[in-house]
Order: structure tokens, then C-alpha cells, then sequence
């Protein structure tokens, strides 16, 4: 993908802005305080999935009976301003949890959280250590509140952002109001970012790299670099930076309708990775099982996302997304889907009088590429898939979800999901899910 590439000038230019930026700062920098913040948040979700028909099963598919699941995440962020320097950010984390069926048989798993749980057992972590700098393009700013990795403040409306360390690449790329936190929003797993978006991250989620941001007005610009892990879905990430990497540029557009916000998004992404592509394992093996793992070598994933959100009134709000990968090559760090497409509602309580009560409704249907289905069809194996045999037929969820606020800080929701053709299998399902999350921030 060539395009994907900003013209060289381009980049010569916001690089010698932005180096100007920290000259210009560094002069007119005086003494200012220090500050810092400190807050938490724990979130425990328990999910049962109900019985369902299944003429088969294979080694990664959806266990066909009754299951019960849980996670439990608790997360410290930790905030400090450093004059000249800029805003560290630490979030050391702990999680324990039992997926259903192993973590296996469906493309976009029923909890996103899932994709951080180590085992039973409460496993510490730190998913994010990192660093933000501001450099101002103009005088008007705006306050914002304190909130996690967010210390309050001035901010610019205008201004460049460099971002370093560790954290999860969608913190700053494919934000959606909407639909981002499996913690206080939607469960299912695509519904946390463009769902064929196979973004660089480790098992947890998590990468190593730098995003700068640029923003003016009504438009923003990022481009970002991150490291990617040494194996599909492994915890390892690789430092060989320069040979083994994901890229991503996004361009947002910002506007209001009758003075109610909206955004327009473009994202386009480049991994590249130690990948098996489907076909060279279906031409190795056949007949036979294909194994995708048999034929890693060095080469390109790509794919591109469109998004679109807007609020209608002070109660009522709604995005669609779109997003597309190339399909030829193993899911590396996301989940198993190549191509998705998801529109989504979100309703405020304030028509009965409960303003922090909010509705959620969701659907989305997910595809796979023609040799992606040809290699599970063959019997071949993923990370997440594998009936043994495949009957194809795009993968759809259906989602809604009540948001109580039972008390200041403390959040209590009903989860329903409907599922069709679980693993792109219409022999298989459907298969209904119920959950009830716990979600508390202090």
C-alpha cells in the first residue's frame, strides 16, 4: 500500500515544526508546580452462555453446552506533570479470569476483557508506562477535568502531542465515544476498536511505540509506530523495530450538527510481521490439514477502517463503522476477522430521569477472506477458530446492554448478546449470552 506513506515533505514539515515547537518552549519556559493524580477502577464481569445445537465440534470450537464465565480487572492510573518535560503516566494492573471454551470458536469474543486474562489466578502487570508532550500552535485553550491519563489543566486546541512508552495503541487511534471499553460499554470483542483492525499489541493488548498527533481546528492528523509481538498473539514483543513493525495514519474531521458534536475518521494500518499466509498453507498440505504455522516468513498485512459518529440530541447518539484487512494472512494480535461492519445506538437516561443511566444496542456482522474460509473449511486451526469443517456464513452479533448507576462511582449492568454462525459456521448455534458487569471507579 504506497499510499499509505505521507509524502516526504510532509513529514519534513511537522518535523521542523515540531522542533521549533520545543525551542520556542524551552525559551519561554518559567517555573510551574508540579502536580500529579492519583485513581483507580475495578470491573468484574460474569457471563453464561445457554446450550446450543452443534452437529460437530473441533479442537478451537465453541463448547456446544452450558458455560459460565467471569474476569475481574482492578487498575491504579497514576498521573504526573513534570515541568518542561511533559505528563508520565503509570498503570500498573491485576487480572484473573476463565474464558469460555478456552478463549476459542467465536471471531469476536463475547468479553473483551478476555484478551488480558493470564488464568484463575490474579496476575499483576503494567499495560502502561509512558510519556505525553504538548506543544501549543496558539494561544486558545480549553480546561479539562481530571479523569484516567488525563491530569486536569489548560490544554491547547491547537497543538502537536507526542506520545512514548507503553501503552494500547488504541488509546489514541479509533477512538469511539460509543463504543471503545469493554468496561463501561459494549462486551464483544470487535466492538473495542475497528473490528478488522489487527493493531501491534501483545497477548494483554499492549505495545511499545510513538504516535505524534496533530491538531488544528476542526482536523486532526497521527501517525504512529509500534513494536510487534515475536509470535501470533504471544507476549514477547520483538525490538527489532526497524524490520518488525505495525503502522498506522489517521485523519479525523470534527463538526457539529445543530450544535451537537460528530466526527468523521480514516484510518489506514501496516503490520509487518512473521505471518502465515492461508494460501501457502492450504498449497503445502492439501490434502490434508493445513497448519498456517508451518509457513511463517516476512511479509505485509494491511487494512483500512472508516468511522462515523454524531450525536442527535443530548440523549440519543450513534456511530457506523467499516473496516477492511487484506485477508491473506493470519490474525496476528486481534481477533479472527477480516472484514466488519457495525452500527450501533446509544441512549442517555435522561427521558426517565436517571441522567447517568445509559442504553447500549449493537450489531455487527463480520466476514472472512475466500482463503481464510478455504483453510478452516480444510480442517486448518487459528489462534481463536477451528471446527474441524466449515460451513461459511459471516459471523453476527446482536448486542444490548442496560448501564445502571447505582451509586457515584459504581456501575451495575445487564449484558444480552445474540450470536449467529459462531465461528462463520451456520451449522453451528445460535447461541445466546447473558452477562452482569460490576464496574467501580474511585
Amino acid at each position: 500500500m504506497t499510499f499509505f506513506y505521507a509524502p516526504k515533505k510532509i513529514l519534513e514539515s511537522l518535523v521542523l515544526t515540531l522542533i521549533g515547537c520545543m525551542l520556542t518552549q524551552a525559551a519561554q519556559a518559567s517555573e510551574s508546580d508540579w502536580s500529579w493524580d492519583v485513581s483507580a477502577q475495578a470491573t468484574y464481569i460474569w457471563q453464561s452462555k445457554g446450550n446450543f445445537q452443534a452437529p460437530y465440534s473441533g479442537a478451537n470450537s465453541l463448547t456446544s453446552e452450558r458455560e459460565r464465565s467471569y474476569s475481574f480487572s482492578s487498575t491504579a492510573y497514576v498521573g504526573l506533570r513534570i515541568p518542561l518535560l511533559g505528563e508520565l503516566y503509570l498503570n500498573p494492573e491485576a487480572i484473573q479470569g476463565k474464558p469460555l471454551s478456552g478463549l476459542a470458536g467465536m471471531g469476536s469474543f463475547s468479553n473483551g476483557e478476555m484478551q488480558k486474562v493470564g488464568g484463575p489466578t490474579l496476575k499483576p502487570y503494567l499495560p502502561r508506562l509512558f510519556l505525553r508532550r504538548d506543544w501549543a500552535l496558539s494561544e486558545d485553550a480549553v480546561d479539562v477535568e481530571a479523569a484516567p491519563n488525563q491530569l486536569a489543566g489548560s490544554h491547547a486546541i491547537d497543538l502537536l502531542r507526542l506520545t512514548v512508552g507503553k501503552f494500547a495503541i488504541t488509546d489514541v487511534f479509533d477512538e469511539n465515544r460509543f463504543s471503545h471499553d469493554a468496561r463501561s460499554q459494549f462486551l464483544t470483542w470487535a466492538s473495542t476498536a475497528q473490528g478488522a483492525y489487527d493493531f501491534a499489541a501483545d497477548a494483554q493488548g499492549y505495545s511499545i511505540g510513538a504516535a505524534l498527533e496533530f491538531k488544528r481546528a476542526d482536523w486532526a492528523l497521527r501517525v504512529g509506530r509500534f513494536m510487534v509481538p515475536e509470535q501470533s498473539n504471544g507476549e514477547k514483543l520483538s525490538w527489532a523495530l526497524g524490520r518488525l513493525h505495525g503502522d498506522q495514519i489517521e485523519v479525523e474531521h470534527r463538526h457539529e450538527w445543530q450544535n451537537l458534536p460528530g466526527a468523521l475518521r480514516l484510518l489506514l494500518w501496516r503490520n509487518r510481521e512473521a505471518m502465515g499466509a492461508f494460501q501457502d498453507a492450504l498449497n503445502k498440505f492439501l490434502p490434508g490439514n493445513p497448519q498456517v504455522g508451518a509457513v511463517r516468513q516476512l511479509q505485509t498485512k494491511s487494512g483500512f477502517g472508516l468511522h462515523w459518529e454524531q450525536a442527535w440530541s443530548p440523549a440519543l447518539g450513534s456511530f457506523l463503522r467499516f473496516s477492511r484487512g487484506d485477508g491473506r494472512t493470519e490474525s496476528y494480535s486481534f481477533e479472527d476477522v477480516d472484514r466488519s461492519r457495525q452500527i450501533g445506538l446509544n441512549i442517555k437516561g435522561l427521558a426517565w430521569s436517571r441522567h447517568e443511566d445509559n442504553i447500549g444496542l449493537l450489531a455487527i456482522a463480520n466476514s472472512l477472506s475466500a482463503s481464510h474460509r478455504q483453510y478452516l473449511a480444510q480442517g486448518g486451526l487459528t489462534f481463536f477458530l477451528g471446527d474441524g469443517r466449515l460451513t461459511y456464513r459471516d459471523e453476527q452479533i446482536f448486542e444490548a446492554y442496560y448501564n445502571w448507576a447505582a451509586a457515584p462511582g459504581l456501575w451495575i449492568s445487564l449484558d444480552l448478546q445474540h450470536l449467529l454462525n459462531p465461528a462463520y459456521n451456520r451449522d453451528r448455534g445460535p447461541v445466546n449470552l447473558m452477562a452482569l458487569r460490576l464496574h467501580a471507579e474511585y
